[in-house]
């Protein structure tokens, strides 16, 4: 015998009719009534084919099923329901429906009298007994009570009705009369509410009748129509402590009795030995008729009334003999007799379920419940298929690899951090939320409902979210220049960082030339000139492309804001060359230039310094002492714009910058050369001029030098147009300087020379102007008063 398996959720549960089990996203039936009234469309269909198989075609009733079961030969299945109150027959070989039959009254049971579907009799709830033959309706009877069940004794022809009251039935199909009822008693001689089921033992035919109310099962013996043993349930055991039953009459009964506990189903094995019996509290026993005690305990956990019990019985390829199946009207679940706290499988369907019937020596099961479409699951590792439908082997190795519903996954599993954001934390300890590890598991529904109360705009910004991927996915496809897909964010770095690698690059390409030109020099060999090219080219890891640095250019929470005071302070330059190069913006003022245009606001203005002077005394102070920590807590940005506001009223005439070279007043050091240097003073050309008349003198040029008569020198000199550093050399000395090879200097474009070695026009190429000198000061004196135009005006 094969045990089962423990894990419940390895046995493999196929939906071949019906909806799936465990779902509660399936559609009302108000709603499949309307859309088959409109006729199916498009998503009906497309809803109808997706994942589900329809073993029997029309397996299903207008409102409800009741009951379903199968004839002895098993090529039939008969199943009655509503609305309005039918029978159907289903031919099980053309897995179609045979012929549907109406009836007067909804059915309670029926009992299926011959091996195929001809002969049937049927309980209605109006009290009336119905017989039905191949041709219809045959014949009609009615009973004194509401009935409750039905049997039939095929020895005797007797058939048995349980109703309300302590009665049982007897209408004998033989003679077509009804008998003496047979008469419960119980135990010493208390009142019965009524009967609720009737089983009969297949072995020695024997009755059992589960009662209502005290908790009894009472045997007879059909020869001697007696009793013949009582069973009494363990009431401590399987009734809630302190149970009380619901006072019938508020204010006369107080509702001091015991809660009832009556037996709803009863199943005998055919062994003869062996019953199964279902309690109104949702409980299952098993007993041996030989002892009083049960064998074992099983708990549907529901707490509602056991509706069905039936021992599994088959062939060679069922999972064991000794496996129970229980449902009640939420649950189905098959268990091992030995260890009925290990379910071989449960099974949670879409409806509320009316009657179950499981098909001897197979794996599959038929569903009566209260929804339209009936529903059939097949077990392969319970048993076999039918014969009539033996290609559902086929068709579940296939369906193997789709994936299955699992019991969470209408459920959301949250910690209890997210349950309190949700504002769910209330409920702790409630149904609503069900304990698992570290957080709770709660329903789908009850989440994205408290989801959308804590957060209306969560909809909104998913689907935004959603058209921004489809825009960005739309834009990939279209034609254009190709750049860099990785870089989103931050695209001036990423830029810095190519033009940082080009210029290495090019670098290490220079490098490279050159030890490539110092090895063919030296004549190196070829295979060490390619093995250091080789490891030259071999790229080296950059920012861009180092896989831990990629969010920095593509999640969004890395971009930098290089409009905040942070970044101007970390990058002054980068903030100075924006602002150069935005439109309309020119040259920035310097500290000086703001303290000047300030002085001749005030000095234009008479009136403000009347006003000034009204003020307080540390509003008259210096603008230019800066206050403990001010300059920090000056905003760059309201600076910048009302600096730009300032610059687009008044904008200060243009300055014209002489291009004239001044001699310098001061000293400067002596010269080496033969020539006068352009940053000396009067006096050193003069006294380098004097040195040069006393060569001249004593020469033979003495034309220009006349001596007067009172001693004097006159002295007649004309100066020379050159560029040379010799600027005042005569002909001999400028030919002797030629004679030395030493060549002049070129003269420069738009630069006149004149008087003593001074210059006009054109600039300096060799003197490069540091920061400060091209932009002045950008900082305030500190410890000196300031030095503006208004300041002197006051001495």
């Amino acid at each position: 015998m094969m045990g089962a398996p423990l894990d419940p959720g390895a046995v493999k549960v196929y939906t071949v009719n019906g909806e799936a089990s465990g779902s509660s996203s399936a559609l009302p039936d108000w709603l499949t009534r309307k859309r088959e009234a409109k006729g199916k469309g498009k998503r009906v269909i497309r809803e109808h084919v997706e994942g589900t198989i329809e073993l029997i075609q029309h397996f299903d009733f207008p409102e409800a099923s009741n009951k379903v079961k199968t004839t002895r030969d098993g090529h039939h299945a008969i199943a009655t329901g509503t609305y309005k109150p039918q029978i159907k027959v289903w031919d099980l070989d053309q897995l179609s429906l045979k012929f549907e039959r109406h009836t007067d009254a909804e059915n309670v049971d029926f009992v299926m009298l011959s091996d195929d579907w001809t002969k049937s009799i049927h309980l209605q709830n109006d009290r009336s007994v119905e017989l039905h033959t191949q041709g219809g309706f045959h014949y009609r009877t009615r009973i004194p009570r509401f009935g409750r069940a039905l049997a039939y004794h095929f020895p005797s022809c007797d058939a048995l009705f349980a109703a309300s009251g302590p009665e049982i039935y007897r209408l004998n199909l033989d003679q077509g009369r009804f008998l003496n009822p047979l008469l419960l008693q119980g135990e010493g001689g208390e009142d019965i509410a009524g009967v609720n089921v009737i089983d009969i033992n297949p072995a020695h035919q024997l009755f059992g009748f589960g009662v209502e109310g005290n908790g009894t099962v009472e045997f007879w013996d059909p020869r001697s129509r007696s009793r013949v043993g009582i069973l009494r349930l363990p009431r401590d055991r399987l009734m809630p402590m302190n149970s009380l039953a619901v006072p019938a009459l508020p204010g006369v009964d107080d509702g001091s009795r015991a809660a009832p506990l009556s037996v709803t189903a009863i199943s005998s094995r055919p062994d003869g030995l062996s019953y199964a019996i279902g309690t109104s509290t949702g409980h299952t026993l098993l007993y041996d008729i030989r002892s009083a005690r049960h064998l074992a305990i099983k708990d549907q956990g529901y707490g509602l009334p056991v509706k069905n019990v039936t021992w599994i019985e088959g062939g060679s390829r069922m999972a064991g003999e000794g496996y129970v199946l229980s449902a009640d009207k939420k649950v189905i679940k098959i268990w091992n007799r030995n260890s009925p706290e290990v379910n071989f499988t449960s099974i949670t369907p879409a409806n509320d379920i009316n009657d179950v019937h499981h098909i001897p020596g197979s794996g599959l099961l038929l569903l009566a419940n209260e929804g339209i479409r009936m529903t059939s699951f097949f077990i392969p590792q319970l048993g076999p298929a039918p014969k009539w439908c033996s290609f559902l082997e086929n068709l579940t190795e296939e369906m193997e690899d789709q994936a299955t519903r699992t019991a969470y996954q209408d459920f959301k599993f949250i910690d209890r951090s997210e349950l309190a954001k949700l504002g769910l934390d209330h409920l702790v300890g409630t149904p609503a939320l069900k304990p698992y590890m570290h957080g709770y598991f709660v329903s789908l529904e009850l989440y994205d409902a408290a989801r959308v109360i804590a957060n209306p705009y969560a909809y909104a910004e998913h689907r935004e979210r959603m058209v921004q991927e489809k825009m960005e996915k739309m834009a990939e496809t279209r034609i254009r220049s190709r750049k860099d897909a990785n870089v989103k964010v931050n695209k001036a770095l990423a830029e810095k960082l190519k033009k940082e690698e080009e210029r290495a690059r090019k670098r290490e390409e220079r490098r490279a030339k050159k030890a490539q030109a110092q090895a063919d020099a030296m004549e190196v060999d070829g295979e060490g000139s390619e093995a250091e090219a080789s490891a030259g080219k071999s790229e080296k890891p950059s920012l861009l492309s180092d896989p831990r640095f990629a969010a920095v250019f593509q999640d969004p929470e890395f971009e930098v804001d290089e409009n905040t005071r942070e970044y101007a302070l970390l990058n002054p330059s980068a903030v100075a060359q924006r602002q150069n190069r935005e439109p309309g913006r020119g040259r920035t003022k310097t500290a000086v230039e703001e303290e000047e245009e300030e002085s001749d606001k005030s000095s234009s203005d008479p009136l403000s310094e009347s006003d000034e002077s009204e003020e307080d005394k540390s509003g008259s102070e210096s603008e230019d002492s800066d206050d403990a920590g001010k300059l920090w807590q000056d905003n760059i940005r309201v600076r910048m714009a009302a600096r730009a506001s300032s610059r687009k009223q008044a904008k200060p005439p243009p300055r014209r910058e002489p291009k004239v070279r001044l001699v310098p007043l001061q000293a400067q050091h002596e010269t080496s050369g033969r020539g006068v240097d352009k940053n000396a003073t009067f006096g050193q050309r003069r006294s380098h001029l004097g040195s040069k008349g006393k060569e001249r003198a004593s020469s033979a040029n003495d034309a220009s030098i006349r001596h007067t008569a009172d001693g004097g020198i006159e002295m007649t000199f004309i100066p020379k147009t050159t560029s040379s550093g010799n600027d005042y050399d005569d002909g001999p000395s400028g030919a002797a300087a030629q004679r030395k090879g030493k060549a002049k200097e070129p003269k420069r474009k738009g630069v006149e020379t004149f008087g003593a070695g001074m210059e006009r026009g054109g600039e300096d190429p060799e003197h490069e102007m540091s920061e400060a000198e091209r932009k002045g000061r950008t900082k305030r004196r500190q410890g000196m008063r300031s030095g503006s135009k208004n300041t002197f005006r006051r001495l």
